[in-house]
């Protein structure tokens, strides 16, 4: 059993002490592993032959229908997310052939997103390690020295429309469908890519075949786009929000970087669910080895880590606009105050 009377490190070295408090919530259950598995994967699958029977019956039943099969879809890929970090089964081979699995339906190739993601909480919050994994954040310098068409392109890819609508179809649909950023890293990422691309052809001409074309792209279709949009927002209020950290070597550490360069997304209980937890992110950075069932014991154990970069969902909607990283106040803008300070700054 965790003991609950852990006592809080402080000083300078507390988010080094939290390692070791937090390595008391590293071993997951075999058994309530499995029944979380199950209680995601069959109601996905329940409700997606449901929404495709709907079709028969009328198609705004089936769109119905298609919403919290989406949900399911993202909650499996949360359940691949810890497989990725060896913290659902606890057991390397296991949780790597099962993040294979979901990877189909996810339409995720497991080995070649564990590498990069990997990447991205080694160097989340690294002004001098960004690319692999992550959102890309410019600062304002950075910003200011881009050519007008580099302007331009990265404020298109920072708009909401591109940035949630477009960006998931091209992530899902296309990107991954290749190893980009891997292609000279060995073998591994194009094995990874072209056997969850052989396996996902596979499963989908097998549906195909039993439902017809049509049925079946108009039911997964919008289930992969929102599960997608969803898991991509959720990423973003994870490290886009004002008071996140970024900062360089020698001043940057992993441990701070962990705990006040990712967000405490406080959402609603049901919300919480299926999205695995996923909202106490700053928890998962500094122990990912933690299974995602097991973060709300650290915050019932530990209370005072709940309002460290804690943001609500109404909170969480004014992040859209945070675009630009100021080096000089330490936050998060929009192109809008980054550019009055810019103009302040020069009458000054």
């Amino acid at each position: 059993m965790t003991p609950t009377n852990a006592i809080a490190p402080s000083g300078a070295d507390r988010e080094k002490a939290w390692l070791k408090i937090l390595s008391a919530y590293r071993k997951p259950h075999i058994g309530r592993s499995t029944l979380e598995l199950a209680v995601t994967l069959v109601p996905f699958v329940l409700l997606w032959a449901s929404a495709w029977a709907s079709v028969h019956f009328g198609y705004w039943l089936g769109l119905v229908l298609i919403v919290p099969a989406a949900g399911f879809l993202l909650r499996l890929f949360m359940l691949q997310h810890d497989c990725g970090h060896g913290a659902f089964f606890g057991r390397r081979r296991l949780d790597d052939w099962a993040g294979r699995a979901i990877g189909v339906l996810t339409l995720t190739p497991y080995d070649y997103w564990r590498r990069a993601h990997a990447e991205h909480h080694a160097s989340a919050g690294n002004l001098d390690e960004r690319g692999v994994g992550d959102i890309t954040t410019l600062t304002i310098t950075e910003y200011e020295a881009l050519t007008p068409r580099g302007r331009l392109g990265y404020r298109l890819y920072r708009h909401p429309l591109v940035m949630f609508g477009i960006g998931p179809a091209w992530l899902f649909l296309f990107k991954q469908r290749l190893p980009f950023g891997m292609m000279r890293s060995g073998a591994l990422p194009w094995v990874s890519t072209m056997a969850t691309n052989a396996a996902i052809a596979a499963l989908a001409a097998l549906l195909v075949w039993a439902v017809g074309a049509v049925p079946f792209l108009v039911v997964h279709l919008p289930i992969v786009l929102l599960a997608g949009a969803a898991g991509v927002w959720l990423f973003y209020v994870q490290h886009q929000f004002e008071d996140t950290h970024w900062s360089r070597p020698p001043e940057w550490t992993f441990q701070y970087a962990a705990m006040h360069g990712a967000s405490h997304y406080d959402l609603p209980r049901p919300l919480r669910w299926i999205t695995g937890n996923i909202g106490m992110h700053h928890i998962h950075h500094l122990s990912s080895r933690v299974p995602f069932y097991r973060l709300p014991e650290v915050l019932r154990d530990h209370p005072e880590l709940a309002d460290l970069g804690r943001i609500t969902i109404r909170e969480s909607l004014r992040c859209v606009k945070l675009v630009l990283w100021d080096e000089t106040s330490r936050q998060m803008l929009s192109f809008r105050d980054a550019g009055t300070r810019r103009t302040a700054a020069s009458a000054g």
